[in-house]
C-alpha cells in the first residue's frame, strides 16, 4: 500500500495543498459514474477511476463531500471551445502516422493513474488542468514555442460534457496566441473512443 501512495502523491501534491487534493477527489467521485463500462477500454478506465478514488481518499484522510452545484461544472465544461478547435480521434490517429515533423505536440491534461494505465504515444503528462498550478506550469512549458506550433491537448477521463480539465488547458494556451491549438474530442472516454478502436497506446510514465 505504501508503494501505491508514493506513486499517486506527485499528481495530487501542489502549492495549494489539501484544497486542490480535495477538489480532485470530489471531481472524481461526482464523475466516475459517467464512465462507460463497454468492452475492454470501459472496464479498464472504470477500474482506474475507482482505484484512484480509493487511494486518494486514503492519502488525504478526509471524507469526500458531495460535488458542488451546477455552477462548478459549468465553469469547467468544454462547451465553449469552438468546433474549429476540435479534432476527432480518427483524424488524430491518421496524423500520428505522418513523418515526425508533421506530428503535433501531444499534451495530456488529465489524471495520472489513467495516463499510466494507457495514453496516446509520445504525449506529455502535465496533470489535471482543473488545478490552477498545473495550468501555470503548462503555460511556462510552452512559452518559448512558436505560436504556429501544432498542439493537441486531451484528457479522456470521462464524457466530454463532464471533463473538468480540457477547458482550462485550452483557454490558457489559446490566450498565449497559439494558432494551431486543438482539443481532442473524446465523446465518452479514452478507453471507448481510442483504445477500443485499435489506435496506438502506451503504458507507464
Amino acid at each position: 500500500m505504501k508503494i501505491a501512495q508514493a506513486n499517486l502523491l506527485p499528481s495530487f501534491a501542489g502549492r495549494e495543498g489539501g484544497r486542490v487534493i480535495h477538489q480532485e477527489l470530489t471531481m472524481f467521485k461526482s464523475r466516475s459514474i459517467c464512465v462507460t463500462t463497454v468492452g475492454l477500454g470501459g472496464v479498464f478506465f472504470l477500474g482506474s477511476l475507482l482505484t484512484l478514488g480509493l487511494m486518494t481518499r486514503m492519502i488525504v484522510g478526509v471524507s469526500a463531500q458531495p460535488a458542488r452545484g451546477p455552477s462548478q461544472s459549468e465553469s469547467t465544461a468544454p462547451s465553449s471551445i469552438p468546433a474549429s478547435s476540435l479534432i476527432n480521434t480518427q483524424d488524430l490517429a491518421k496524423i500520428l502516422q505522418s513523418p515526425p515533423k508533421e506530428r503535433p505536440l501531444l499534451i495530456h491534461v488529465g489524471f495520472r493513474l489513467p495516463y499510466t494505465q494507457g495514453h496516446i504515444p509520445a504525449s506529455e503528462y502535465f496533470g489535471p488542468a482543473v488545478n490552477p498550478t498545473v495550468v501555470q506550469q503548462l503555460r511556462t512549458h510552452v512559452e518559448g514555442l512558436p505560436r504556429n506550433k501544432f498542439i493537441v491537448i486531451y484528457c479522456g477521463c470521462c464524457p466530454w460534457s463532464h471533463c473538468p480539465n480540457i477547458r482550462p488547458a485550452y483557454e490558457a494556451l489559446h490566450s498565449l496566441g497559439f494558432t494551431k491549438l486543438k482539443a481532442l474530442y473524446i465523446p465518452d472516454n479514452l478507453g471507448t473512443d481510442w483504445v477500443n478502436k485499435g489506435y496506438p497506446i502506451e503504458k507507464g510514465e
